[in-house]
């Protein structure tokens, strides 16, 4: 009986110590690549990817093509990567067959589409099946969910391709109530990855809110509202996730700076199409976790340079024959060890503190929201207009208050309790605030200005700074100087500067708009025109 026990325990140990041994991270991507077609007349393709006519699109630029996709995936080197306009299941088979560490693949393609989606995986793909979304009107592409296999533990991902801003949100407002009655089916606890091009910003509603041509939907948008990555106008954060009590997500770009929240340029602006989102399963003390801040853009210089997406070339109807996608992958890392679970815990428990208590400037462009108010203490005006104003703390941060800084006075210190801060496209605000203190005024507020010619303007750690000692031509609304060049702005055309002409920048906001650095020009003093 005991030698029984004695294997039993012994047994049992080492099946434990050998799951524990077996715990890995794995890594997850989502690539557009842009249009692999091959050289089959199937009588879907695009115009330019019918082969072997005057489009150039041939054995030769297929190949170039087809060899560039490998190199991005090889160099991505994910376990799993969700493919997004692949023509065909033939196509994703040979770059299974050209990558043979990628064992398992699925796809999934209407049969009038011109593009399909696919995944290819390292880890054990145990099935798949189509998430079918349609209209009588337009021929899209289904949702693809795969449920893969990894130390014992089953998960799904689910691979979408929305349709294009070339219609309006409710047809990806239908995509996404498809997708979100799917996963409601799903266990409370199950573990699930949300991935893909959905032709959606991580934020939407405030990207589209003004669009007439997009909004028809009242405001309401597929990718926040519907998937719930924003519950009551505030984006779920690592601080408050656990506590939504509907299904909500986490969109993984707000791991990154704002100012790095790019899978796409759209006219130099950055934009988001590309998105990993996740539940709060994929937080929590079971299975499979997400690692949080793993997420990141795969942007090599091939692949990005001179804030340019090196996207395949095609000029005229023509293929030039080099190029890549004109989207970057998007990556993020899981894992099945214990270190991983529970993570929003751990990283509440070490915040939480600073919640309510005072804090610097610099404190606030760490949030993407407030959980609990943060007090800010000796922050002096440097800059008024109106009911805006920038408040900036002595060796510290500035900030923008919009709208709200009607009472506060140039020149004076305030110690205030911030309730509600926003990021605008990019440029961090104050939304919403309590003044606690009005301290001694201070009349060399403008040391605090920085020197153009001290700094790098474009770096975005200075957004939000008043600049002066700035010298240039200016032509079509930007400020040319030193062989650079950066855009004026003023909701007001008239304050601007006459074209041709050299001023100088005395109090210059610097700010920034969809990932450009930009100097916002608040009244006609700003500057001085020089004859």
């Amino acid at each position: 009986y005991w030698r029984l026990y004695l294997f039993k325990s012994f047994f049992l140990f080492f099946l434990a110590f050998g799951v524990f041994l077996n715990a890995k991270d794995f890594c997850v991507a989502s690539y557009n690549v842009e249009n692999l077609f091959d050289l089959e007349n199937q009588k879907t393709e695009y115009k330019e990817y019918k082969a072997f006519t005057s489009s150039n699109w041939n054995k030769k630029t297929f190949h170039t093509k087809l060899n560039n996709t490998i190199k991005v995936i090889k160099d991505i080197d994910c376990d799993i990567i969700a493919l997004q306009e692949i023509e065909n299941k033939l196509l994703l088979q040979l770059l299974v067959k050209k990558i043979p560490s990628y064992k398992y693949y699925s796809f999934s393609k209407y049969k009038n589409s011109a593009v399909g989606l696919g995944f290819i995986s390292k880890i054990k793909i145990v099935n798949s099946k189509d998430i079918e979304v349609k209209f009588s009107n337009k021929i899209y592409r289904p949702i693809l969910e795969s449920t893969f296999k990894i130390d014992n533990y089953e998960f799904k991902i689910f691979n979408n391709h929305w349709p294009s801003k070339r219609v309006k949100e409710s047809y990806r407002i239908k995509f996404a109530k498809k997708l979100y009655d799917r996963v409601k089916k799903l266990p409370k606890d199950y573990d699930y990855i949300l991935l893909g091009d959905f032709n959606s910003n991580y934020n939407e509603e405030q990207t589209f809110k003004f669009d007439k041509k997009l909004n028809n939907t009242y405001g309401i948008t597929g990718i926040n509202q519907v998937l719930n990555t924003k519950i009551k106008k505030e984006f779920n954060t690592y601080d408050d996730l656990m506590q939504k009590e509907k299904i909500a997500h986490y969109n993984l770009w707000l791991d990154l700076k704002s100012h790095e929240r790019f899978s796409n340029k759209f006219r130099n602006q950055n934009q988001t199409p590309d998105n990993i989102i996740v539940p709060k399963a994929l937080f929590d003390t079971k299975n499979i976790s997400y690692i949080p801040y793993s997420f990141k853009v795969f942007k090599p210089s091939y692949l990005y340079k001179n804030k340019r997406v090196l996207r395949w070339q095609i000029k005229r109807g023509i293929h030039q024959g080099y190029g890549y996608s004109d989207h970057l992958p998007i990556i993020a890392k899981f894992s099945t060890k214990k270190d991983y679970k529970n993570s929003l815990f751990k990283h509440n428990t070490q915040n939480d503190s600073k919640d309510n208590k005072e804090v610097l400037i610099s404190y606030l462009y760490d949030k993407e929201t407030l959980k609990n108010p943060s007090i800010i203490k000796n922050a002096i005006v440097i800059y008024k207009n109106k009911n805006n104003a920038i408040l900036k703390q002595k060796n510290n941060r500035a900030i923008y208050f919009y709208k709200n800084a009607k009472n506060l006075k140039l020149g004076n210190s305030y110690d205030f309790k911030v309730t509600k801060i926003e990021n605008f496209y990019g440029l961090k605000e104050v939304k919403e605030f309590e003044l606690l203190k009005e301290n001694k005024k201070n009349n060399s507020y403008k040391k605090l200005y920085l020197n153009a010619k001290n700094i790098n303007i474009f770096n975005p750690t200075y957004q939000n700074e008043i600049i002066t000692n700035l010298n240039g031509i200016v032509k079509n609304n930007k400020l040319y100087f030193q062989n650079k060049e950066i855009r004026l702005y003023c909701k007001d055309k008239s304050i601007l500067p006459p074209n041709n002409s050299k001023i100088r920048i005395l109090s210059g906001h610097l700010s920034t708009f969809k990932g450009n650095i930009q100097i916002n020009i608040h009244k006609k003093s700003d500057y001085k025109v020089e004859f």
